[in-house]
This record gives structure tokens, sequence and C-alpha cells, in this order.
């Protein structure tokens, strides 16, 4: 039986990696912060330290949903405050929770100047690029015509940025990189 987890909150880190080197010139200036949070926001591996909190409810065991992370603080709720506890191991390497909890589990997630791996680059490469190409056309699928009293405007889909790492190619690169 696996523990629910009912929140959770992560920090905002410091700052981002840097973009990897051989974007083109309209790639190098899309910010990378913007990259690095859809990359993120699409996987559970952290490239920059930042603070995070999950408040776990249920008996059994529960694995931190990012990776890396370093667990400093488990504390259980005894109904007026929380208290600091020590957990069993599990076997999948996270904790065995032994009651219905609500637990607080409190540290950090990703490590700063780590090695990004290659597959994690180039979707980083290609999900520049084809936002840099995006936001230099304007207006995506935009069609206007105009008769004598009549102006007819189109516009495509506003959603291509959701739909970004899709099409760009990137999510298939960090598919391996979902799940902790």
């Amino acid at each position: 039986m696996a523990a629910i987890t009912i929140r959770a909150t992560e920090a905002i880190p410091a700052s981002y990696p840097a973009a990897p080197s051989g974007l083109s010139e309209a790639a190098a200036l899309v910010a990378p912060a913007l990259i690095w949070q859809r990359i993120e926001a699409y996987t559970a591996m952290r490239y920059s330290l930042r603070a995070v909190e999950w408040i776990v409810e249920g008996c059994g065991e529960w694995v931190p949903p990012l990776r890396p992370t370093t667990i400093t603080t488990v504390e259980q709720w005894t109904g007026t405050a929380w208290q600091a506890v020590t957990l069993q191991a599990s076997p999948l390497g996270g904790y065995t929770l032994p009651g219905d909890g609500p637990y607080r589990f409190t540290g950090t997630a990703g490590v700063n100047g780590s090695e990004i791996p290659a597959a994690v680059s180039e979707a980083y490469k290609r999900l520049a690029e084809y936002t840099a190409l995006t936001l230099n056309v304007g207006d995506v699928g935009k069609r206007s015509e105009s008769f004598p009293d009549v102006v007819a405007r189109e516009y495509g889909s506003p959603s291509w940025r959701a739909r970004a790492l899709q099409d760009s190619g990137a999510a298939d690169l960090l598919r391996a990189y979902r799940r902790a």
C-alpha cells in the first residue's frame, strides 16, 4: 500500500543552469529560466537546488516524487502541532509510514552545478529553437481577409506554448526523466 501526497510545495530556485552551447542566435535570446521551467514541469528531475515540502497521509510506502531529493526533516501531525519523527526506510528508497499521519517532509530537491545529461541538453536545444522560431513568426496561424464592409481574422491555436515540448521533439528525449 502506498501513502498519498496531499500537498506539494516547491520553491523557485535562485537560478537555473546556463543554456547549453550550440544554440542559434535567436534561441540564445530565449531566457534559460523559461526553458528550464518547462522541462522541470514535465520531468521529475531538478537541475538546480530549491526547497521542497510534502504533506503525506496514509500508511505504507512513500517515495519523494522529485529527484535528487534530500529530506532534512520528517514530522507527524499530533492533532495540535507537528512533532519530529524518525521513519524506517522503505525497499524502494523512500519511507515506510506506520500510521495514517499526516506527515510533513521538508528538504531540498536538485543539485546546483550537476552535469546535465546529453538527452536533456538536446531537449533544451529543441525547445529553445522551437520557442525562438515560433516567437519570431508572430501570431501563429494568423490569417486576415478584408472585403468591402467586412473584415475577417482567424488565429491559430493559442496553445502552441503548451504543446511546444511535444511539437519540438523535446518530450521524446525527456521520457526517461518523467518519474522519480
